[in-house]
């Protein structure tokens, strides 16, 4: 290691898809607020509603889950699934406003 490199730069394990998928979904799950126009835009920190947007980054994450869920404790699965119900809760209930 070189005098300049820092501790928290150290190599370490590989990134596993597990990991990875789970940091997908958590990064999909923030867009899915955003678009719903429920958080600010994580970009611009404006609330800027775009449900089509919002839809595919829920439908997204649940195919993800879909994927992950077996794998995973069974407090993380009811964790994610906890989070694919909101959003879709969540776009139901905005998608029903907006008609």
């Amino acid at each position: 290691m070189s005098e300049t490199q820092s501790a928290s730069q150290t190599p370490s394990e590989p990134l596993r898809v597990p990991t990875a998928l789970a940091i997908l979904i958590d990064q999909l799950a923030t867009l899915a607020w955003a678009k719903l126009g429920l958080q600010p835009d994580p970009l611009t920190g404006k609330i800027e509603p775009d449900l089509a947007d919002a839809k595919l980054a829920i439908d997204c994450a649940g195919d993800l889950i879909a994927r992950l869920a077996p794998i995973l404790d069974a407090d993380d699965r009811r964790q994610v699934e906890n989070l694919l119900r909101d959003l879709r809760v969540n776009y139901v209930s905005r998608a029903g406003n907006a008609e």
